[in-house]
């Protein structure tokens, strides 16, 4: 009726001359706008899923010596590449242990950090917002280190010595776990916190009886200084955890799966280059190459999607959090487990990059 009244009044108000006035041209004007304005909301206001795939600006993440497809993909510039059309910073930041990883991620001084995965759960049970959403190796990176000629020779042998060992991280986790195979607690030892590479020089100086030791460093305390293994298990060993922050997760979701993608690349090519990832290692770990075979000799990257191994492993480890006093009392782990674990964000990265 609106539309009616405007057209019967526009007939009857033409100038003499036959034009149009100014405020016909307007409603014409206004008719348009409106019959478009849907379209260009469209245009200049993308969706919700959109924002959350756009790129940031910067993507913070560590490297570390533990980590060898850290070190590939940092040495090959990688990400950079990836992220060039997008011209986002990548910033590497060095972590020499889980603890040191952790507590990025929690600062927020980096997006995606490496662990151990029972030092990931310990700083998930403690709060701090992470998920787990790639393996970037089995390892049996860790075991108790004493000197060449020290009389140790056994477990029980450790109580009321010293033991060198980086709080929070899964060497000193499996300390305790090794302790207690034997009736041993924490209490029964002196642990000294120093981390991974400065616990390697107090054992060789005489400093400490024992270490817990992580490769690099442990396989240079054998190649270097004839260092000896007291206890090995490899199922004390959790898996090597790539882990992000909660709400980078929730917002850039393809961006972690493009940084997955890439690390699958680096995982397929240690296995087909063993001899050039060795070289990477020892040059940006400062170990000779034999020491840098010997750590990649103990890794295997054949299982880089999270999921129900991990998750009966580390159930199977946890207790020892609740037993050493690690996190508050109730808490439980099981459930922290279950949340820290993503199962499926590196499902389609993982089949987008074998497929390639």
């Amino acid at each position: 009726m609106r539309d009616h009244t405007i057209n019967q009044f526009t007939n009857t108000h033409d100038d003499a001359r036959g034009n149009t006035p100014l405020w016909r041209r307007l409603t014409s004007a206004l008719r348009a706008a409106a019959a478009l304005a849907p379209l260009a909301l469209l245009a200049v206001s993308p969706s919700h899923a959109q924002a959350a795939s756009a790129a940031p600006a910067e993507l913070k993440l560590d490297y570390a010596y533990y980590s060898p497809e850290s070190l590939v993909i940092k040495r090959n510039g990688w990400l950079e590449q990836a992220f060039a059309p997008d011209h986002t910073q990548v910033r590497w930041v060095l972590s020499l242990g889980s603890n040191r990883a952790l507590e990025y991620l929690n600062s927020g001084a980096i997006d995606i950090g490496s662990t151990a995965g029972l030092a990931a759960v310990l700083g998930k049970a403690n709060g701090n917002p992470i998920k787990t959403v790639y393996i970037f190796s089995r390892p049996e990176w860790t075991a108790l280190v004493v000197r060449k000629d020290s009389p140790i020779k056994t477990l029980a042998d450790l109580k009321g010595k010293k033991i060198a060992a980086t709080k929070g991280t899964d060497p000193y986790l499996f300390t305790l776990r090794a302790l207690h195979t034997a009736g041993l607690t924490r209490d029964d030892v002196e642990i000294v916190n120093l981390q991974h590479p400065d616990g390697r020089t107090a054992l060789v100086n005489g400093q400490v009886d024992a270490w817990a030791g992580l490769d690099p460093h442990m396989a240079a305390a054998q190649i270097d200084n004839g260092a000896r293994l007291l206890y090995r298990n490899v199922d004390f060993n959790t898996w090597g955890f790539l882990n992000v922050r909660d709400d980078f997760l929730k917002q850039y979701p393809d961006t972690v799966a493009r940084v997955l993608k890439v690390y699958e690349r680096a995982r397929v090519w240690i296995g087909e280059h063993p001899n050039e990832a060795a070289q990477i290692v020892a040059e940006d770990s400062k170990v000779s190459l034999a020491v840098a075979k010997l750590q990649l000799s103990r890794n295997d990257f054949s299982q880089p999607q999270p999921g129900a191994k991990q998750i009966e492993a580390l159930e199977a480890a946890a207790p020892i959090l609740a037993q050493e006093n690690l996190v508050k009392p109730g808490t439980n782990l099981n459930q922290v487990i279950e949340s820290l674990i993503d199962t499926q964000a590196s499902e389609s990265a993982l089949a987008s990059a074998q497929r390639q």
